[in-house]
């Protein structure tokens, strides 16, 4: 469990880099007139939130509580010719603690995502596509926090796909794999044994493989409002279950970021996701808050 000297760290860390980020782009911005454009572009958030509710004598009741959450998205691209590479990394970490209860997470996540291809037409490319996700630490079914039911590497889930990727609009990347395959890692020996996302019981790597359709949406759709939703849907067409076979997997993924000035921002994720290997319901998840930001 994590105690006030780690949330300590991680509050710190998390100010440190936004003061990096920001000696960072001011360098950039002044080097502008002397560096030359080359094929590499790069953007950088940082956020971090915060928020603290206090009772005293409250009539009405209520429960103190903490909540933190910082998050870091990278994106590089590099384009040469009519070969382009996107890549991009999201990192979040969110802790909760209400009145006397033990520091919770509320929010963790590793997501890497690298799509690379050679234009052979108008709008299409010829392209593949990789991602990569897991979280930072141990996560427990609460209120029981003696039960572990995720950790780092468990699972971790790495899928490569190649296919064709049509653009039609800057903003919307449509991209199909009539090969994909997705590898996925229990590499906690009581999640493992329990047979825990997927995996076997007592074994630690799950292959699966089949098809890919892959919608990728970012536009600014007003001034300074950034909305970016991402949609993946897999078939399984190996699964040892042949009736399982028809089962879509669906990872539905949607963030509007508001710019209320340079260092603010309000943001909204929503997180729908269904994958009948790991539980067989939809799960969803959101995030509303508003903090401290930095873009270049």
């Amino acid at each position: 469990m994590l105690n006030n000297r780690t949330i300590m760290i991680i509050f710190f860390k998390m100010i440190l880099l936004l003061f990096i980020s920001s000696t960072v782009a001011f360098s950039e911005e002044n080097a502008t007139d002397t560096i030359p454009e080359g094929p590499w572009k790069f953007n950088l958030f940082a956020s971090q939130q915060l928020n603290q509710i206090s009772f005293s004598n409250w009539a009405q009741g209520g429960e103190n509580s903490l909540a933190s959450t910082s998050v870091l998205n990278f994106g590089a691209t590099y384009t040469k010719g009519n070969f382009e590479l996107e890549n991009m990394l999201n990192m979040s970490y969110g802790i909760l603690k209400v009145e006397d209860t033990p520091v919770r997470k509320n929010e963790d996540r590793i997501f890497f995502w690298s799509k690379g291809g050679r234009e052979v037409s108008n709008n299409l490319s010829t392209s593949f596509l990789l991602e990569f996700r897991t979280q930072f630490a141990k996560g427990y079914k609460y209120p029981n926090d003696s039960v572990m039911v995720s950790n780092f590497m468990a699972p971790g889930k790495l899928r490569l796909s190649l296919g064709a990727d049509y653009k039609p609009w800057e903003f919307l990347s449509i991209f199909f794999s009539p090969a994909s395959g997705r590898l996925i890692f229990v590499l906690d020996e009581t999640l493992s044994n329990q047979g825990a996302f997927g995996v076997k019981e007592g074994e630690s790597i799950a292959v699966e493989f089949g098809v890919l359709a892959n919608f990728m949406f970012s536009k600014e759709v007003f001034e300074d409002v950034i909305v970016e939703s991402r949609l993946t849907l897999f078939n399984n067409l190996v699964d040892n279950e042949k009736d399982n076979r028809k089962n879509t997997n669906v990872d539905w993924e949607t963030s509007v970021n508001l710019k209320i000035n340079h260092y603010l921002t309000a943001s909204f994720l929503f997180h729908l996701l269904y994958d009948h290997d790991t539980i067989q319901k939809t799960q969803t998840r959101q995030l509303l808050g508003i903090g401290f930001s930095y873009r270049i």
